[in-house]
C-alpha cells in the first residue's frame, strides 16, 4: 500500500470507479471549479470531462434529477460543498430516495444515487456552514451513511457506495482532506471497513469522522500516563455494527463516545443507548458523551477554539473518568488545525 491523503484516495476511488462503470456521473456546485472540492474532483474532470456537470444553486431540483437518472440505470454522484445545502433537497432525498424500493415492493428498481457532504468547522463557517447532520441522515431506513475519518476507509467507503443498489450519504470532514493514510492501489470493491482502530484494556473511545484523529492523539498523550484506551470507529452511521462496539465495552467496561455533532438526540446518544441496553451490566462506571456545546457553532476563530472539542479535551475526560488526577497544560498536545478555505 501507499501513502495518501485523504482528498487523494477520494479522487481515486472516484477515477476507479469511473473507469469501471460508464453510467456514474458526478454533479454538484463547484465540482469542476479550480478548486475541484479540495482536490477530489480535479482528476475525473480532466479524465472525463463530459460526466462531471457543475450546475446552480438548486438542490432540490438537483436531487430530483439525480433520482431520475437512477431509476433510468445511471448512478449520480452529488457532491455538497457544505453539508447545510442538503437541507434543501430533503424531500426528494428522504421522501423519495430512501423510500423507492419500499413504496414500489422493489418493483420499480433501485436508486443509487451517492451524495457527498462537506462538514464541519474551518475558516469561521458559523452556524448555518459548519454542521454534521450524519444523525438525521442515519435515521431514516433505506439511506446508509457513512463517515471516513481515514484514507483508507474514505476510498473504500467511495467506492462501496458506487457498487451498492441503494442511496448512500457520505459526510467528510473539512480536517481531514489533508490526513495522510495507507491506501491500496488496486480498486476496493469489496471494502470492509476498519472498526478497531487501538488496541487498549482501560476505556472504550467510539469515535465519529474528525474526532478519530483527535482520539488517536490523545491516545498517544494517555499512553505516556500508563493509561490505555481502545478506539473503535464506526465508519458507517448506518448500519450500524454494534457488535465491534459492545465487544470492545464488555472487555473495558468503560465508554466514552466523542461526535462531530451535538448531544441531544444524536449519534453520541444512540451508541451510548446500544451500550446501556445491551452491555450494561459490564459498565465499571457512567457513559459519558463529548459532543459539540448545545448552541450554533459561532465564526470567531477565538470562539471556534473554544467551541470544538480536541485531544486534550479526551484526555481530560479519559483521566476524570478512570478516577485519575488531570494535568495542567494538556493544550499542548492539540494538532494546529491548518484548514485555510475558502469552503
Amino acid at each position: 500500500m501507499r501513502t495518501l491523503k485523504y482528498r487523494e484516495a477520494i479522487s481515486e476511488g472516484l477515477v476507479q470507479a469511473m473507469e469501471q462503470d460508464p453510467s456514474i456521473f458526478v454533479t454538484g456546485i463547484s465540482v469542476n471549479y479550480s478548486s475541484h472540492v479540495f482536490g477530489t474532483t480535479k482528476e475525473v474532470s480532466e479524465r472525463f470531462p463530459d460526466r462531471v456537470i457543475t450546475t446552480p444553486a438548486m438542490e432540490n431540483a438537483l436531487t430530483g434529477i439525480c433520482i431520475g437518472a437512477a431509476a433510468m440505470g445511471k448512478r449520480p454522484v452529488i457532491v455538497h460543498d457544505r453539508a447545510d445545502f442538503s437541507f434543501l433537497a430533503m424531500d426528494n432525498l428522504i421522501n423519495l430516495a430512501a423510500k423507492w424500493k419500499y413504496m414500489y415492493g422493489g418493483n420499480a428498481g433501485s436508486v443509487p444515487i451517492v451524495t457527498r457532504m462537506i462538514i464541519g468547522r474551518g475558516w469561521g463557517q458559523g452556524a448555518t456552514h459548519s454542521q454534521a447532520i450524519h444523525s438525521l441522515f442515519g435515521h431514516f431506513p433505506g439511506l446508509a451513511v457513512a463517515m471516513p475519518a481515514t484514507p483508507y476507509a474514505a476510498k473504500g467507503v467511495t467506492m462501496a457506495a458506487l457498487a451498492a443498489d441503494h442511496p448512500t450519504v457520505i459526510l467528510e470532514h473539512r480536517s481531514l482532506f489533508e490526513i495522510e493514510g495507507q491506501v491500496p492501489e488496486e480498486p476496493m470493491t469489496e471494502f470492509v471497513p476498519r472498526r478497531l482502530l487501538w488496541l487498549g484494556r482501560d476505556l472504550t473511545i467510539v469515535a465519529t469522522s474528525h474526532m478519530v484523529i483527535e482520539a488517536l492523539a490523545a491516545q498517544r498523550a494517555l499512553s505516556e500516563m500508563n493509561v490505555s484506551v481502545e478506539i473503535i470507529n464506526p465508519v458507517w452511521i448506518r448500519p450500524l455494527d454494534g457488535d465491534a462496539i459492545l465487544e470492545s465495552v464488555r472487555k473495558t467496561g468503560r465508554l466514552l463516545v466523542a461526535d462531530v455533532s451535538h448531544e441531544l438526540c444524536g449519534f453520541a446518544s444512540e451508541v451510548s443507548a446500544l451500550v446501556a441496553e445491551k452491555a450494561f451490566s459490564s459498565l465499571k462506571g457512567p457513559i459519558r458523551r463529548l459532543t459539540l456545546p448545545d448552541c450554533p457553532a459561532p465564526v470567531a476563530q477565538s470562539l471556534e477554539e473554544a467551541f470544538y472539542p480536541k485531544a486534550s479535551t479526551i484526555v481530560g475526560l479519559v483521566l476524570e473518568m478512570l478516577g485519575r488526577d488531570v494535568p495542567e497544560g494538556l493544550a499542548t498536545i492539540d494538532r494546529v488545525d491548518s484548514f485555510k478555505g475558502p469552503y
